[in-house]
């Protein structure tokens, strides 16, 4: 079950799985192989358990201006958000759905609105989707399903109700246009446990981070407009320790486009327990939080939990500000590039493991707190005793001379530009 889990045990996933394995799925329509087409029908269903359309064993069906309404509970959160359970239209066994024009209204719990489970694909464009429950995500896969979605307006209300959501064993989904709201506590607008990839869409979520990715798994975003209102963190790449995604190596690429982050906590990046690879090139970045990056040991996981996080964090033609913060048990690695400029400090509280930074000939850096580093890669900067790049503005900025990879520096001390050292 996504968004911030506790760890469970091999023996209760194994126990799922065999829920899920006698627990047969059924809908108010079914289509069991074959090809079939409905225009304009209205499928409603009130049972606990049973989606409203539910399609299997290559079955390939077309919805046109259809309506799913669906009010029962899931007999299973688990199951749900794993395999689909109770989902408003779903498919698995290499089931294809095509929708558009459609109307999906789920209220009961556990009730996503499109879930592709396996090799099942689902095609939806320019649909409507509000899911009103707990558990209810809108667009969702796991198990390897697929999801491509074009223009459509999605809103859930329900706590633990992701907006685009993968969960175990990932997936793949692409959306291109549209508008999508989580506004439910611990709901995201986008959570990976696979791949997601968004274009010129409106992503925004009222009561969790923007965008989650756990384990290593991806999240890209292209000219999108992405917003966080909610008073914690604007993005989360984190690994819980549950099993549900695997690996700790997370990727956030952010080209163009917009991110909004109207929390004073936290910070509008935020990574823990993994390594986050982060790419931001052109975006604009609106942060009412004092904090750009925090990198910190988290609490997922218990007596497990990591030595904190490792922050690879590239910027390209980007106009960054606030405090990058990495505590003893975290690592940073910035790079300025193409023009990059970046008004803020680094390890203020100079408690980091390691905080590093690297400039291009063409990218700034203007100093507003005193700072340290564990190295610097400036070259190009570097003027005699001066380095030009670097606006102390009475500041100094501090740096490890018995570390190799500050040999260039020669541990001599270098003026910066408006004061400091």
């Amino acid at each position: 079950m996504i968004q911030l889990k506790n760890s469970i045990t091999i023996t209760m996933v194994l126990s799922i799985a065999i829920v899920i394995q006698s627990q047969a799925q059924t809908g108010t329509y079914s289509l069991n192989g074959g090809t079939a087409t409905q225009t304009g029908q209205t499928f409603i269903s009130s049972t606990t358990d049973q989606s409203g359309v539910y399609v299997l064993n290559f079955g390939n069906l077309t919805l046109t201006n259809c309506t799913v309404t669906t009010s029962g509970n899931t007999s299973s959160t688990d199951n749900s958000s794993f395999y689909g359970l109770n989902a408003g239209v779903l498919a698995t066994s290499a089931g294809k759905i095509t929708l558009s024009g459609c109307k999906i209204n789920t209220t009961g719990t556990g009730a996503n609105g499109i879930f592709a489970y396996g090799t099942a694909s689902i095609t939806s464009t320019g649909n409507k989707y509000t899911m009103t429950g707990g558990g209810g995500h809108a667009i969702m896969c796991s198990g390897g399903g697929t999801i491509a979605v074009t223009n459509d307006t999605a809103v859930t209300s329900g706590g633990s109700s992701s907006n685009i959501a993968t969960d175990r064993g990932g997936g793949t989904i692409t959306v291109n246009g549209g508008s999508y709201t989580s506004n439910g506590n611990n709901s995201a607008a986008v959570y990976s446990t696979g791949t997601i990839t968004c274009n010129n869409a409106t992503l925004i979520a009222n009561g969790a981070e923007a965008l989650v990715i756990e384990g290593s798994n991806k999240i890209v975003l292209n000219n999108c407009t992405v917003k966080c209102t909610y008073n914690k963190w604007g993005s989360l790449l984190y690994q819980s320790m549950s099993g549900d995604a695997t690996g700790v190596n997370g990727y956030l690429t952010m080209t163009g486009g917009s991110f909004t982050y109207t929390g004073k906590a936290g910070g509008i990046f935020y990574n823990t327990n993994s390594t986050a690879n982060y790419t931001l090139n052109g975006v604009t970045l609106i942060n009412s939080c004092d904090t750009l990056i925090r990198c910190i040991k988290g609490s997922w996981g218990g007596s497990s939990a990591s030595s904190g996080g490792i922050t690879n964090f590239i910027a390209k033609n980007q106009t960054l500000s606030g405090l990058i913060h990495v505590d003893a048990n975290s690592q940073a690695y910035i790079t300025l590039q193409d023009t990059s400029v970046f008004t803020g400090a680094i390890n203020k509280t100079n408690i980091a493991n390691t905080a590093t930074l690297t400039l291009d000939a063409s990218s700034k850096w203007i100093v507003t707190a005193t700072s340290y580093l564990s190295t610097l890669s400036d070259a190009s900067g570097i003027s005699g005793t001066s380095i030009t790049n670097i606006t102390g503005n009475g500041y100094n900025v501090y740096y490890d001379a018995t570390l190799s990879a500050n040999s260039t520096l020669g541990g001599k001390t270098y003026s910066l530009v408006n004061g400091g050292v």
